[in-house]
């Protein structure tokens, strides 16, 4: 794969299939008649062509994140619960919510690990996603045409790619979950049961909601604020409050006890920068949409047409909001507004605008389709209109999702390298890597100390651009008589290509200094990566 990952290796065959298979969905949807099963076919066998691919074609699981999700699970189950003496990765240990409930899950199975399973939690959470997608849009219309229209415009659509083995993904399906219940009882939404007007929450119900609640609110930082935002902005209309306030209430309730107890030192520790990032709304806007400038021109490409794709989802939801009257009836409206709060109070480590677009994306996707089923009238040139928008649709999501498979995907022997250093070393070691992009790393994260050369200081990267060796040097330095291994990968001299974070070649030129340097030997090594052992004492007779 080169710049454009998968995109540039697929055959032609699998872009005809998929040409074929929005050709089709098109036509179902211009027949009144179609039955429900025939939509479900196509909407799943979308998210096992854009999902399923990529775990059917690797034998190892993509991501690095994934793959550090795994190693807190694997140090929870080691210890039994909190990991000790966890460092940076404390914040784990503080939202361990989806982490604890996959210990659950191992326990139960006795699997040794979640890796098997892992792999394939993007499908999972797809194909899971789709029941509350579709009960939200089952309690907006009865319009099977407009409800299986949207769900494949949110799949066509939905290229944020968050939907990995981890606690964002778990706690989004949590989100869209908790928002299908709320709706479904609106006095807007047609699938009320015959006691809405008596009481807005039967026990049973107000107990599975606060249930997601306290799940979302246990497992990550992010998504309980999204949930209280929505839930506030569908508290606006007085007519929503009597079903609203009660889930808006718990939301407030599980979260701010949540912060104020288990996640209280992160929050502690953060509460200056939370509040310095609300007097810069600019800024946390601009955070996640400007940094392209020392990226590889095929990602700087790659990033527009996202953007593109993005603005063009939220002005197709507007055209529709101003074209059918009935749509701003509905609480989809506020269901996309509602994330832009957040954008301009916090950046989020420049994701916020992202991850905004991820939770307004189930609402906006109804909108879409809204404006585009076509009527009794011209059906055959409004489907025409419909399949070429779903194809532009389509051929962006994939530039999205598939561009960075160079860095994202792992071979068996990366797989392998990593495993070495981590589990055949002696604990306590010093791992370099230049960057984040190698399979489980983080596995025994709590029995070694690691080093990120894209993570250090501006002035130790300007060292290390200008002589390699001498750059590592200070780094390795902080290993004292520990020994100390570099770790180089395939999937590393892709992100730094890719993402620019060191100058072109700067990997290469690592690797052959540390080849040539009598400090270093090589203690494993295959076709896609290479572990160095540091062997010289430092200055003052320190290794």
């Amino acid at each position: 794969m080169g710049d454009l990952g998968l995109l540039q290796v697929l055959p032609v065959l699998f872009w005809v299939a998929l040409g074929l298979l929005g050709l089709g969905f098109c036509v179902a949807v211009s027949v009144r008649r179609t039955p429900h099963t025939c939509y479900a076919l196509y909407a799943l066998s979308l998210i096992a062509m854009l999902h399923a691919t990529p775990p059917l074609l690797y034998g190892e699981m993509r991501y690095s994140w994934a793959w550090k999700h795994v190693a807190v699970v694997d140090a929870m189950l080691r210890h039994d619960g909190d990991v000790p003496n966890a460092g940076g990765f404390d914040i784990y240990n503080q939202w361990p919510g989806f982490f604890q409930l996959n210990v659950l899950i191992v326990r139960a199975t006795g699997l040794e690990s979640p890796l098997g399973y892992a792999m394939w939690a993007q499908v999972l959470a797809n194909v899971l996603l789709l029941i509350p997608l579709l009960l939200i849009y089952r309690s907006v219309t009865s319009d099977r045409r407009l409800i299986w229209l949207a769900a494949f415009v949110y799949y066509s659509c939905s290229w944020v790619g968050q939907d990995y083995f981890a606690p964002q993904a778990f706690t989004f399906l949590l989100f869209v979950s908790a928002i299908a219940l709320v709706v479904r009882r609106l006095p807007s939404s047609r699938l009320r049961d015959r006691d809405a007007s008596r009481r807005a929450w039967p026990p049973g119900r107000l107990t599975l909601l606060l249930v997601i609640e306290a799940a979302i609110a246990s497992s990550h930082q992010l998504t309980p604020l999204m949930l209280i935002t929505a839930l506030l902005l569908l508290s606006l209309p007085r007519r929503n409050r009597r079903v609203t306030l009660p889930a808006l209430t718990g939301a407030v309730v599980l979260t701010v006890a949540w912060d104020a107890t288990v996640a209280r030192r992160y929050v502690s520790e953060n509460l200056d920068s939370f509040v310095e990032a609300l007097t810069r709304p600019e800024a946390n806007l601009w955070s996640g949409l400007s940094r392209l400038a020392d990226a590889a021109p095929s990602q700087v490409m790659v990033s527009w047409i996202d953007r593109g794709l993005s603005g063009g989802v939220f002005l197709l939801a507007a055209l529709a909001l101003i074209a059918h009257k009935w749509t701003r009836r509905t609480p989809l409206p506020l269901l996309v507004l509602f994330p832009l709060p957040l954008v301009l109070v916090n950046a989020y480590g420049g994701e916020m605008v992202f991850r905004a677009y991820m939770f307004a994306l189930p609402a906006a996707a109804f909108l879409v389709a809204a404006l585009l089923l076509p009527s009794t009238r011209r059906v055959l040139a409004r489907m025409t209109v419909v399949y070429v928008v779903l194809l532009a649709m389509l051929g962006s999501l994939v530039f999205g999702y598939y561009s960075k498979e160079a860095m994202n995907r792992f071979s068996a022997g990366e797989v392998a390298a990593t495993r070495y250093v981590t589990t055949s070393t002696p604990a306590d070691s010093l791992i370099v890597s230049v960057t984040f992009a190698a399979p489980g790393l983080e596995t025994g994260y709590d029995r070694h100390e690691r080093a990120e050369i894209t993570q250090e200081s501006t002035s130790a990267k300007r060292l290390l651009e200008k002589n390699p060796l001498a750059g590592l040097e200070p780094i390795l330095g902080r290993a004292g008589d520990r020994p100390a291994y570099v770790l180089l990968n395939r999937a590393q001299y892709a992100d730094v290509h890719l993402n620019g974070e060191m100058p072109p070649g700067f990997v290469e030129r690592l690797e052959s200094d540390l080849s040539a340097s009598p400090a270093f030997t090589a203690v494993f090594r295959n076709a896609d990566a290479v572990v160095y052992r540091f062997d010289a004492p430092m200055a003052g007779g320190r290794r």
